[in-house]
């Protein structure tokens, strides 16, 4: 494996602990594309996130602008760094839309941009950005084997994000952001004080968690079909990563109180269930079907 290579996939088993043990399952050749495009993803992501509190908002945008430059760069053969060199080597083979990194790019430029979020409709469009153009990277490396690929794992993607939405709203809190919509907070008569405080040991914020949880876990239940999607060499890679994060989900659902203060984590035992259940072809939820989350209880 070149230097590039074994940068990214170190990077990868690092950072991403909880993909990682799906993308473990893939053949070496889609496994080395994987692990670059990972990579790739996570640098815009960490420009804006670990720019610190009093960061110039100019200088992380130039930053992220010389990051989209790099990547036109690199879709035209003059890669420049580690990172881009093993995506570089990743495109000989797979054809990664290089739209969906530069709209990757864009979506964390949103975090800059805004902190706020007032319907689950703005929220969309931004996990539209920052994960299903992850999706759309992932399945061009995967392969496909059906027309409604796209479709389906943009309703995984979905899930993931979402997941992590609710899996990090203390988190993310102290980072100044809060991703959960606004009108969906009062419509359960939370505050926006109370998650900006920390107080909410509630039964009405237990009560907006369940909401949240059970929108992400309908995604999960509509992307029950899209292993069925891809080629059957990524399949397993792909229940496991869904599974483990439907598991991720399972524990802030139980007790989101618990876990606004600290992220939920699969215990060994779990994670290795994660993987019994995803070679075992079972599904990342129960039910199935097209799913588009409505407004909230309240109808606004």
């Amino acid at each position: 494996m070149s230097a590039p290579g074994a940068m990214v996939r170190r990077l990868t088993h690092r950072r991403g602990g909880n993909f990682s043990l799906g993308f473990r399952l893939l053949p070496a050749g889609k496994r080395a594309a994987v692990y670059a495009a990972y990579a790739a993803c996570r640098i815009p992501d960490d420009i804006v996130d670990e720019a610190g509190e009093g960061a110039d908002p100019a200088a992380v945008r130039a930053a992220l602008d010389a990051w989209a430059d790099e990547v036109r760069a690199t879709y035209r053969g003059r890669p420049s760094r580690p990172e881009t060199v093993a995506l570089a080597a990743a495109l000989r083979d797979h054809p990664i839309p290089e739209a969906a990194l530069l709209g990757l790019v864009e979506g964390c430029r949103m975090d800059l941009e805004r902190s706020r979020y007032a319907t689950f409709a703005e929220l969309e469009r931004y996990c539209e950005l920052v994960a299903v153009t992850i999706s759309d990277i992932s399945l061009a490396i995967f392969g496909v084997v059906r027309p409604d690929a796209n479709a389906l794992g943009r309703h995984l993607a979905m899930a993931l994000q979402l997941t992590n939405i609710c899996r990090d709203v203390g988190e993310d809190r102290g980072r100044g952001r809060i991703y959960l919509p606004l009108d969906e907070l009062a419509a359960h008569g939370v505050g926006e004080d109370e998650i900006v405080a920390g107080a909410v040991d509630s039964e009405r914020y237990r009560a907006l968690m369940a909401f949240e949880c059970e929108r992400a876990r309908a995604c999960f239940a509509a992307a029950n079909p899209l292993p069925g999607a891809i080629a059957p060499d990524a399949r397993p890679a792909v229940r496991v990563m869904g599974g483990v994060y439907r598991r991720v989900l399972g524990r802030v659902a139980a007790d989101p109180v618990a876990t606004f203060g600290r992220r939920a984590a699969l215990p060994r035992w779990e994670r290795w269930t994660a993987v019994c259940c995803g070679l075992l072809g079972q599904p990342f939820a129960p039910g199935s079907g097209a799913h588009r989350a409505g407004p909230a209880p309240n109808g606004s």
